[in-house]
C-alpha cells in the first residue's frame, strides 16, 4: 500500500488535465478565396483555450499576431502532427504576441490561444483578435515588421 499516495497523485494529475481538456475548443481557419490571411475575434475565460487549425506547405511564410488588452493571454504554435501537450515551435508567454517564420513542414499547424494559469485560476476573461497570414509563394507577402 505504500504506492497508494502516488496513485492518488497520478489520478489527481490526470483528472486535472481532463478538466482542462474539457475547456478547449477547436476551429479550422478558412481564408477567403484569393486571400492570404484571416482574422478571428473571440474571447476566453479561465482555463478555456482555443485551438485554431490552419494547413500550409513547407517553405511558406506564416505570420501570427495576437492583440489583447489582457496581459496574461498568449498563443503557442505547434507543428503538424503535434499539439497542446507537445513541444511548441513558438511559445508566446516567453516570446511575445508576434510569430513569423518560414514553415518547416507540410501539414496542419495548431495555434493555441490561452491564458496564463495565474489569471485562469482567477477565472479572468480576455477578449482578443488573432491575425494569421500565410503567403502563397514563399515570401511575397511578408510583413516588414
Amino acid at each position: 500500500m505504500k504506492y497508494a499516495p502516488i496513485m492518488g497523485f497520478i489520478y489527481l494529475l490526470t483528472g486535472s488535465f481532463g478538466c482542462l481538456a474539457d475547456d478547449s475548443r477547436t476551429e479550422t481557419l478558412q481564408f477567403a478565396k484569393g486571400a492570404t490571411g484571416t482574422s478571428v475575434t473571440s474571447g476566453i475565460t479561465g482555463y478555456q483555450t482555443v485551438n485554431y487549425k490552419v494547413t500550409a506547405r513547407a517553405g511558406q511564410w506564416m505570420e501570427v499576431k495576437l492583440q489583447t488588452s489582457h496581459s496574461a493571454t498568449y498563443f503557442n504554435v505547434f507543428a503538424p502532427g503535434t499539439g497542446p501537450g507537445d513541444a511548441a515551435i513558438f511559445i508566446g508567454s516567453t516570446t511575445g504576441n508576434h510569430f513569423a517564420t518560414e514553415l518547416p513542414a507540410n501539414g496542419t499547424y495548431t495555434i493555441q490561444v490561452y491564458m496564463m494559469r495565474s489569471a485562469a485560476r482567477r477565472n479572468e476573461t480576455a477578449d482578443y483578435k488573432l491575425r494569421v497570414d500565410i503567403d502563397g509563394d514563399n515570401g511575397s507577402t511578408r510583413s516588414s515588421h
